[in-house]
């Protein structure tokens, strides 16, 4: 007897196939089943899924094609997991083919029925025994927040300052899980990749290494393939991953750890847009597990919804807001303002003296400046001509290093030319500075400087350029936790998540730049990451009577340095969501931005204002605001141009409902004359920058 199968295959993004195809099998097979299917002149690989998605109706006359291959050897994906895909394609606006296949990993695609069965064989093999470490004595406040972790149900968000020890409750609450439950696994979310190996040291130090595995994107396919098997069939315990695990396959799923839940990295931005962190929530309530996001920082989305019960909180909120260690205080935050300093001075001259006085104690220092490479322009004064790029509308970015110009948007990378393109000159030089130029600089401040031991200062730089080749991340962290670095340069990637024991002094060069920014989130991002980046001084209070963080800055008196002098996060998020409340703006409203490209930016904002056109009326039934199209903030890349429309409504099932509506309007316009020139479009639901 042959059975008819809705199936669901990775579609073309924005084709008006969105759901499930019939293919024919001459047995019944389970929803959830992996197969394979001939598509067109091709072979893909498919998911059985659930009858209550209909497939798209079999014209009269036509015969279903049978399915190629059934991977049967393999235990079917829960009806959990395809709840949880079409609730994200549903939510994010795309095709729940795309969403579910992009979430397994790329070599399953690839493997016949005979290849899967002895990939598991050899993965079946037993681990050899590991030593586990004894965990410390846990905290008051570790006490009283794990006993309400284990009375309550949550969601909860765990509201931990820097080095309060939040891992450690994470590290607990997992034992915990799994004394309980011998079968069940705990899915732990990081938001960068860098600091997935520390944290897995340190979960595999406690629980075993062949408890735990990391998914992420920067694992090789085989890898990645070993690792989602392995959460598969219920031979790890304990998942580690990015933004793309909260996909992962764990059919035993009992606790949701997402670690620095408030970090943008945290929301997808090509293809399907979704917010791994929202995910997670929804996930936790699917599937009866416990949620826990933890930050010292939260997003002032999380903050609002874990406000009392009573206020319509929707979030327990833990807090601990003490250091562990004896003496483990928060380190004093010193303003100082650049207008009273020598001009042009990079570094002021009371921040240097500090600098050299910790070095002279044997202590690490560590400046943070969010900008990469030598300087951001380089220009010419005769003539006015900067590096622009000719593919973009930005600047190329001057990398000292290697002498080059490079574009950190399309990647257009060339020599400094040796004259002023324009007009011939040789006096081209650099505008601004990024954290090349900052190293150097510091070397020669430094260079007189000696350490206890009476050599040289040393001087690391860790950013997206020095930390490029595989493994070069690890060394370079491992020599600042070794001591052999006095003075770390970096970008954001060190301001946030390493445990830096020796490190008492931070310094923030240039901040002042998101304090006026177009982008309303800009001062919550600029304060999470000054937060972030002190809670790397001082973590060892044995070290040093008292770390500091340094500001420089041209606006002493703002209110955001008020707030973070006092480490008063709560003070910082009441001024922001009174703003925000005022203005109308999330978490008060609910938004979309609807962005298109296209060859000219005329044609892509032709695409926008029609298909706007065609929504006005569902808008205004729904109490949807469709505001008009613009440029992006970088409207050309890659030749590209860009320009997008907001959306925005009172109501989150209003705006789910006028998207779902607009959808066939979207095509049609496509379709249409104003679709020419048009390369694609896409919609971002609860996007993080405008």
């Amino acid at each position: 007897m042959s059975h008819s199968l809705p199936i669901l295959v990775q579609t073309p993004a924005h084709s008006q196939v969105g759901g499930t195809l019939s293919w024919q099998s001459e047995q019944a097979l389970a929803p959830g089943t992996l197969v394979r299917v001939p598509l067109g002149k091709r072979e893909t690989l498919g998911i059985v899924w659930p009858a209550a998605t209909q497939a798209a109706p079999v014209p009269e006359g036509m015969r279903l094609r049978p399915i190629s291959d059934a991977l049967t050897a393999l235990a079917p994906l829960t009806p959990a997991w395809c709840q949880l895909v079409d609730f994200a394609a549903s939510y994010y606006q795309r095709a729940a083919g795309e969403v579910a296949l992009a979430a397994l990993p790329p070599q399953l695609r690839e493997l016949s029925s005979e290849q899967l069965a002895r990939r598991l064989r050899r993965q079946a093999a037993p681990a050899g025994p590991t030593t586990r470490e004894t965990p410390p004595e846990p905290t008051a406040e570790q006490m009283t927040v794990l006993a309400r972790i284990e009375a309550e149900s949550g969601p909860f968000l765990l509201y931990g300052a820097t080095g309060s020890g939040k891992t450690e409750v994470y590290l607990r609450c997992v034992q915990a899980l799994l004394e309980r439950d011998p079968q069940a696994q705990a899915l732990v979310m990081v938001p960068e990749i860098n600091l997935t190996p520390q944290l897995e040291q340190r979960f595999a130090a406690r629980f075993g290494a062949e408890a735990v595995v990391s998914l992420h994107s920067g694992m090789t396919n085989p890898q990645r393939l070993k690792s989602w098997l392995a959460a598969h069939s219920g031979a790890a315990r304990i998942v580690l991953g990015t933004r793309m695990a909260v996909f992962a396959s764990l059919p035993r799923l009992k606790l949701i750890i997402v670690d620095e839940e408030h970090d943008p990295s945290y929301k997808q931005q090509e293809g399907a847009r979704y917010s791994a962190r929202d995910l997670a929530v929804y996930r936790g309530r699917l599937e009866h597990a416990k949620v826990i996001l933890g930050s010292a920082t939260p997003s002032l989305e999380s903050w609002h919804h874990s406000r009392p019960a009573a206020e319509g909180g929707r979030y327990v909120r833990l807090e601990m807001p003490s250091r562990v260690g004896d003496g483990g205080s928060l380190p004093l935050v010193r303003r100082v303002d650049m207008n009273h300093q020598p001009k042009g001075a990079v570094f002021s001259p009371p921040l240097l003296q500090a600098i050299t006085e910790r070095i002279a104690r044997g202590e690490q220092c560590m400046v943070f400046l969010n900008r990469r490479g030598y300087a951001p322009v380089l220009h010419c004064q005769e003539c006015d001509w900067k590096s622009e790029c000719p593919h973009c509308s930005a600047y190329r970015v001057f990398h000292k290093i290697d002498r080059t110009l490079r574009c950190h948007h399309c990647g257009f990378t060339e020599r400094v030319p040796r004259a002023c393109p324009g007009c011939g000159s040789p006096d081209i030089r650099p505008m601004g500075r990024g954290t090349e130029k900052l190293e150097e600089h510091l070397a020669e401040l430094l260079a007189e400087v000696r350490r206890p031991d009476g050599n040289t200062v040393r001087i690391a730089r860790i950013d997206a350029d020095t930390t490029r080749l595989k493994g070069e991340l690890e060394a370079q962290l491992a020599q600042v936790h070794s001591g052999e670095v006095d003075v770390l340069v970096g970008t954001q990637m060190i301001a946030k998540g390493h445990d830096f024991r020796r490190i008492t002094l931070v310094a923030a060069a240039n901040p002042d730049s998101a304090l006026f920014s177009s982008d309303f989130r800009a001062p919550e991002r600029l304060f999470s990451l000054l937060m972030q980046a002190a809670g790397r001084a001082g973590r060892d209070a044995g070290i040093s009577g008292q770390s500091e963080m340094w500001v420089q800055t041209q606006h002493p008196t703002h209110p955001l340095y008020d707030n973070l002098k006092k480490h008063d996060y709560p003070g910082f998020a009441a001024q922001q969501l009174k703003e925000r409340e005022q203005a109308g703006l999330p978490p008060f409203s609910f938004q979309a931005l609807m962005r298109a490209e296209a060859r000219t930016q005329e044609a892509a904002q032709a695409f926008l204002t029609t298909a706007s056109a065609m929504g006005t009326e569902s808008a205004a039934e729904l109490n949807v605001t469709l505001y008009p199209a613009v440029p992006m903030s970088v409207q050309r890349v890659a030749n590209v141009e860009r320009a997008q429309m907001l959306i925005e409504s009172p109501s989150r099932v209003a705006l789910q409902r006028f998207l779902a509506d607009w959808h066939d309007a979207l095509h049609a316009v496509r379709q249409g004359p104003e679709g020419k020139g048009l390369i694609r479009w896409a919609v971002d639901v609860d996007p993080l920058a405008i």
